[in-house]
């Protein structure tokens, strides 16, 4: 095992120099919250560097890490809801970091409030197409569902977000 880690050290390291941004931004636009999205790619590529015996390609260990992303904020993402679910304001809601709005652009906040508001698969469907720009193939992979299902997915959540947008007066 210890030979087989040495040899990971490189192409995981080298993957790291190629992908970490654009995996670190992929978790940002799904846990909204850059810290946690650091954390999330950082995992993922621990878990690489432990799987990487096993994987075929550069190609494969680039999705893998895409599907350890998307997996680890869907983890993240149910844990919140469950501390949510025990923890209460004064007026029985959940708060909201007060500097969260500034911390974007105001110019991508409504379409980020807007993606925030779509059902999970399609909020996953679209950052990955239009953020990473993955074809509807790896897509599926990435999500363990078919093509189909991405695009009829990614047709709703398009409409989705342009009713919201028309809504809010942005569109």
């Amino acid at each position: 095992m210890v030979a087989r880690t040495a040899e990971a050290d490189a192409p995981v390291a080298e993957l790291f120099q190629t992908h970490r941004l654009g995996m670190v931004r992929l978790a940002v636009l799904l846990v909204d919250d850059r810290e946690t999205a650091e954390d999330v790619v950082q995992e993922a590529f621990a878990a690489l560097h432990r799987k990487w015996g096993s994987l075929t390609s550069t190609d494969a260990a680039v999705g893998y890490l895409r599907t350890c992303v998307v997996n680890g904020s869907r983890s993240i993402l149910r844990r919140r809801r469950t501390a949510r679910g025990y923890w209460r304001n004064e007026d029985g809601l959940t708060a909201e970091p007060a500097d969260a709005p500034a911390l974007l652009a105001a110019e991508y906040q409504h379409v980020l409030t807007a993606l925030a508001k779509l059902p999970r698969r399609q909020r996953e469907v679209i950052v990955l197409r239009y953020w990473s720009e993955l074809s509807e193939a790896d897509i599926a992979a990435t999500l363990g569902i078919s093509p189909g299902a991405v695009k009829s997915t990614a047709s709703r959540a398009r409409d989705a977000l342009a009713t919201l947008l028309t809504e809010e007066g942005l569109s």
